[in-house]
């Protein structure tokens, strides 16, 4: 695994416009999720529905004109599979996605990852404008090349970069023209097998697959569309995928949502998976521990993932008693001193290390000095149910005629 380190620090006017960016984000997160009451909040509440309707009518629209043919999808000549869900965040879809990429590569297949790199850092407006007039805009970043890491979490986001690290073998590409993405992998890198990170709704290029994850824990949120709800479209739409996970499951076979999924899609495959902590890992020094660090240790949580209680359950569930917790929004980037002042609140409570998850350790800025460990947890997914179907999606793919 690659050393993750050292994030470029947000500051001066970028760190006031994302403080104040999250802080709204995280007022408008309560009042959709019922949280935040009064006036204000109500009042919100009949905006954000009326916003919904629209979006939802937006969204019909766009995949009426894709199924009429009006719009087309493009056709790259190699395999696309796209990795995806239905709301926005929470999902676990790093690990799922990193799971097929390394069983496509372990059967022979040349794999990039497409990512749209969400919440990345962009550069002066005055740099994107002229990257726009001169038509250099759309090229893709490259994240690795399937040899080596070229940019760092900042530049390429923090997911393609943990992906890109953890997948020495497999390319990493970041672009909003994901069309353009998988024209330059198989030109320029030779790849012979596209997934799609996070690209249920990008219908710009043509999918074999559609894989649709499933949050056990909360499915669908309020049951509602972007902005009044978590939903990126409407549940019916669950029918164009050609396989289903249902993540975070905890062994008992979900037969309630199994069965409605199976109404909304009698075709799919559905499999059941759960993410497993493996091991702990020091951010800065690299230094590895076995889940037993944890058992009987007073730690302290930090995390800016969209489901932040789930992470602490599991820090609970593997020994540890969480002293004192630190919640961000999803995909914050961190500063040094938001680091050291968990450290000292830490220390303040009597715990011996800093616990964070993986997709956090990638913001964290070099700090030279820790007064306490900083470790993250590595988690991976393992199968439940339908292993056998996964591995024959894997094998169909690799070894078509």
């Amino acid at each position: 695994m690659a050393y993750f380190g050292p994030a470029r620090n947000a500051r001066g006017g970028g760190f006031l416009a994302q403080h104040w960016m999250e802080r709204t984000e995280a007022y408008v997160l309560g009042v959709i999720e019922g949280r935040r009451r009064g006036a204000w909040p109500s009042v919100l509440c009949v905006i954000l529905r009326q916003f919904s309707h629209a979006y939802g009518a937006v969204v019909q629209l766009r995949l009426a004109l894709f199924r009429s043919g009006i719009l087309r999808p493009r056709a790259l000549g190699c395999q696309v599979l796209s990795v995806g869900n239905l709301t926005v965040g929470g999902t676990g879809k790093t690990p799922v996605v990193e799971a097929f990429a390394r069983a496509l590569q372990q059967r022979g297949r040349k794999v990039a990852i497409l990512s749209r790199g969400y919440k990345k850092s962009q550069p002066p407006l005055r740099q994107r404008l002229w990257k726009a007039l001169r038509r250099r805009g759309a090229e893709p970043l490259v994240v690795s090349d399937g040899r080596r890491l070229l940019l760092d979490s900042a530049i390429g986001g923090d997911e393609p970069f943990m992906l890109a690290s953890n997948l020495p073998d497999v390319a990493v590409l970041v672009g909003k023209d994901r069309v353009r993405s998988g024209q330059f992998a198989i030109r320029k890198l030779g790849c012979d097998t596209l997934i799609l990170d996070d690209g249920f709704q990008y219908l710009s290029l043509q999918h074999r697959l559609d894989i649709v994850l499933v949050d056990r824990t909360n499915p669908f949120g309020n049951r509602r569309l972007l902005p009044r709800g978590i939903l990126r479209e409407p549940i019916r739409n669950v029918r164009r995928a050609g396989f289903i996970f249902i993540t975070k499951s905890n062994g008992d076979g979900a037969e309630a949502l199994r069965q409605d999924l199976r109404q909304l899609n009698p075709d799919a495959e559905i499999s059941e998976c759960r993410h497993c902590a493996r091991h702990l890992q020091d951010v800065f020094t690299r230094d590895r521990h076995g889940l037993d660090y944890l058992r009987d240790r007073d730690v302290a949580a930090l995390s800016g993932i969209a489901m932040p209680k789930s992470f602490e359950d599991e820090l609970t569930r593997l020994g540890a008693r969480v002293l004192y917790h630190k919640r961000y929004t999803d995909h914050h980037r961190y500063t040094q001193q938001e680091i050291l002042d968990v450290i000292n609140r830490g220390l303040e409570r009597g715990a011996t290390a800093v616990i964070t998850t993986e997709k956090d350790a990638v913001r964290f800025p070099w700090i030279e000095r820790c007064d306490l460990p900083v470790l993250f947890l590595r988690v991976e997914i393992e199968m439940l149910s339908g292993a056998e179907a996964f591995h024959d999606w894997i094998e169909r793919i690799c070894f078509r005629r």
